[in-house]
């Protein structure tokens, strides 16, 4: 009988805090004391437990509406991640599979524009993409084993723990939309008629200024 109401009290904890729809997700823990009890709590069991594992209620939202369990939201809010990508680059690719795999949620943000790569040089970057950003760590190109360093030493877990219907923000330009318009030139009311170049312009690709 003792041991069925620690089982309904248990029950009846987690269903009270999912009523309370704080908007922030909670971590329970579950675990059998030395007397042979089953208890619930929303702080860690003490070293005497027998047995014990935590399960997190969700509760805060993406913007896809799917909530994130709390140990991303707390890894999320001190630590976030920003990934800087540009176009038709493969270990931009490489990096954006890295962390679907490992369940990171992530903003990226586009460096195409001349106004998007002066504001990824005020941002710390090099012209090396893609360019990594975890709380206040950075690392440009990408590498596997630094990625993953910084995302453990950020508190992220090592393996996956996103909601199957998780989806990241859509990708936007780096510079915000005040510096895209700056970087309009304004041209004049007339424009001198242009001379015939003295010589044949080179021909090939040029340099973007980007390195992978």
């Amino acid at each position: 009988m003792k041991h069925l109401q620690a089982i309904l009290s248990g029950a009846l904890m987690i269903a009270s805090v999912l009523a309370s729809g704080g908007g922030i997700a909670q971590q329970m823990y579950k675990w059998t004391g030395a007397d042979g009890k089953l208890n619930y709590t929303d702080t860690p069991p003490p070293a005497s437990a027998r047995r014990s594992e935590s399960t997190d209620i969700p509760g805060a939202a993406s913007d896809s509406n799917t909530a994130l369990p709390y140990v991303l939201v707390r890894a999320a809010k001190n630590h976030p991640v920003v990934l800087y990508t540009t176009s038709t680059c493969v270990p931009c690719d490489l990096g954006r599979a890295y962390l679907a795999q490992r369940g990171i949620p992530y903003t990226e943000k586009t460096v195409n524009s001349a106004a998007d790569i002066e504001y990824l040089k005020r941002s710390g970057g090099d012209g090396t993409m893609p360019m990594l950003l975890v709380g206040r760590s950075k690392q440009t190109g990408f590498e596997s084993g630094a990625w993953g360093n910084m995302l453990t030493a950020a508190a992220y877990p090592e393996t996956s723990r996103l909601p199957s219907g998780y989806r990241n923000p859509t990708a936007g330009a780096a510079a915000p939309v005040t510096d895209q318009i700056q970087a309009v030139p304004v041209e004049p009311a007339s424009l001198p008629t242009p001379r015939s170049p003295a010589s044949p312009m080179p021909t090939g690709k040029t340099d973007s200024g980007f390195r992978f």
